[in-house]
């Protein structure tokens, strides 16, 4: 199976560069679990797809103002997306330079802060910010918000509170889990009212996640690493969910890896590392039955997981059918509701 099999054509304008004025305005395109019609409908029509008795699993990371600036100590202007922090004052980051740094150079934040190159890691660099001062300080101080490489303007103050979640406690993330950016409170209430159940798990997206494939075959990608948490006392849920014919219902594809990450002896249990799990069409997925998430770049490692998830052919058609309806695409953008096509419980609701 090749990337190019995950293709399809994009007009710019419908990639999203901003929200839209409530969490829960977005379209919802629904791929029934049969071989229904496709639905075009509304993120609020969500608690009619969805039953009494389901679990639906969010992602409480929390987007830190990760991107930084400076120069380097020659004097060319370097940009630096942290990727993971690693400790009080070293990190791995991106950095966006005219010419690589070597080991041991040095780099100047804007505020006078100095960063030392310590050397790469994975196509990373590992900094040493020269502080006294906590990385995570330094960062809500003089960092920006990372917002992703296809929106085409600088954050601004906006954007501090939509490319949050919620929901999001936990710091880490440099990029948001985006199906979770469409819930408000109302929306909240409205699917506590229906009787579906809520959890957490935490995974810290990294910004691997917008590195293009370089690879034709997908058996030959490496997959990005990511950290994440998934607590006991959600692997009891999703048992007495299981238990009483319920659902598990995850908001977003970084909910769906976690998931697998921690799937052993036929269902989830507690696991807290680092993930490398590669999930595309082959590979079947086994404890998640509906899946909310937004649309994914051409031939991205998401996409594929989407096309596990629902079927390859289903959702190639149905992303055509959302770039002909004029859907809004990517972070800030709409939404699909999907079932899981190797899962005998992905039916219910009674749209």
């Amino acid at each position: 199976m090749n990337k190019s099999d995950f293709h399809y054509e994009l007009p710019t304008e419908l990639i999203a560069q901003e929200p839209l004025a409530g969490r829960s305005d977005s379209r919802l395109l629904i791929l029934p679990p049969s071989s229904s019609a496709l639905h075009d409908g509304r993120i609020r029509e969500l608690p009619q797809w969805l039953s009494a008795g389901d679990l639906m699993i969010f992602n409480d990371t929390r987007v830190i103002p990760a991107r930084l600036f400076g120069n380097k100590d020659t004097g060319g202007r370097v940009e630096i997306l942290i990727e993971r922090v690693l400790g009080s004052n070293e990190a791995l980051a991106q950095l966006g330079v005219s010419k690589t740094p070597k080991d041991g150079s040095g780099l100047v934040l804007d505020d006078g802060t100095r960063v030392t190159v310590l050397g790469r890691d994975q196509g990373f660099f590992q900094l040493r910010f020269e502080t006294e001062e906590a990385l995570e300080s330094l960062l809500q101080r003089i960092g920006r918000m990372p917002l992703p490489p296809y929106m085409t303007r600088a954050p601004n103050a906006a954007d501090a509170e939509r490319y949050q979640t919620i929901f999001a406690h936990e710091p880490g993330a440099v990029a948001a889990p985006t199906a979770g950016l469409h819930f408000d409170q109302g929306l909240l209430d409205a699917l506590a009212e229906r009787g579906v159940e809520t959890g957490h798990i935490t995974l810290h997206v990294g910004a691997g996640t917008f590195q293009p494939m370089r690879v034709q075959n997908l058996e030959d990608h490496t997959m990005h690493s990511e950290w994440l948490n998934v607590g006991a006392s959600l692997c009891e849920k999703i048992r007495a969910t299981r238990a009483r014919g319920g659902r598990v219902v995850a908001i977003g594809t970084t909910v769906v890896r976690a998931l697998e990450s921690s799937w052993r002896d036929g269902e989830v249990q507690p696991f807290a590392g680092e993930t490398r799990l590669f999930l595309f069409p082959g590979r079947p997925i086994h404890s998640v039955d509906v899946l909310v998430t937004n649309f994914h770049l051409p031939e991205s490692t998401l996409l594929m997981l989407v096309c596990a998830f629902a079927g390859q052919e289903r959702v190639m058609a149905a992303y055509q059918h959302a770039v002909r309806e004029r859907y809004r695409f990517f972070s800030y953008g709409d939404a699909m509701l999907l079932f899981n096509v190797g899962s005998g419980r992905a039916a219910g609701g009674s749209a």
